[in-house]
């Protein structure tokens, strides 16, 4: 199956410094993802993206990025081609898509093929796919009903909470875990498998993400079946449900 890695911190750190080069062999090595990786990561105030429809183990520019990215902020994937069954560039993990005036970042693991479907027949102007994925398709769907509260002030504006109900809907059709960021947060929804791992320093906490326990398993938390967790310079944020 896809693997997630999230990272979330009050100042940049080298990639190298997390379990990433463990990540990176589960691109094809060490479990069965050889169909693609991909890194997207904050620097500058911007987000950049670096991805290869080829299996990550095997990447030197994987490896290379792990070994120069300095960033406080971290998505990345390697990928089990499914729906469909074809690894090309634009159907590789992280995803990037505006909406709402920031850019959104979108990885996942599971399948949603209903859900692609009916979002494929809407024909969304505002968000369409680069790829074939059920993937980003459930992405453009979730961006699509963001719009009109993402930040938007008064006691009513509660955008975490539908996100938090809009992705439980999806996952009742499939398989839903994913990593998404608007280039601030790192927001994370554990459908049926995702751990997280806090560093609660006063002076840099930060938090790491994924699919499976990377290093040492006893560090690793597992998200309640249907969690959504936000997180901000590595702190989480609350919010009124």
């Amino acid at each position: 199956m896809c693997e997630l890695f999230g990272f979330s911190a009050s100042q940049p750190l080298v990639a190298s410094a997390l379990p990433l080069d463990e990540f990176r062999t589960h691109g094809g090595d060490k479990a069965d993802n050889p169909d693609g990786w991909g890194m997207a990561w904050r620097t500058g105030g911007t987000v950049q993206l670096d991805k290869e429809p080829l299996p990550g183990f095997r990447s030197a520019r994987f490896a290379a990025l792990i070994a120069s990215v300095q960033s406080d902020l971290i998505v990345a994937h390697v990928r089990k081609a499914r729906l469909p069954p074809v690894n090309t560039l634009g159907n590789t993990h992280p995803f990037i898509h505006t909406c709402c005036g920031q850019q959104w970042v979108f990885a996942h693991n599971g399948m949603v093929p209903e859900v692609a479907s009916a979002e494929a027949a809407l024909c969304n102007a505002s968000c369409r796919p680069d790829g074939q994925t059920d993937s980003e398709f459930a992405f453009c769907h979730l961006l699509s009903h963001l719009v009109g509260h993402y930040h938007t002030p008064g006691a009513g504006d509660d955008w975490p909470g539908i996100l938090s109900h809009l992705s439980a809907q999806i996952a009742a059709h499939g398989k839903f875990n994913f990593l998404l960021s608007d280039g601030k947060l790192l927001i994370a929804y554990g459908h049926d498998r995702l751990f997280y791992q806090e560093q609660a320093d006063w002076a840099s906490p930060s938090v790491m993400v994924a699919t499976e326990p990377l290093g040492d398993v006893a560090r690793w938390t597992s998200f309640a079946p249907g969690e959504l967790r936000l997180y901000q310079d590595g702190v989480r944020v609350r919010w009124q449900v």
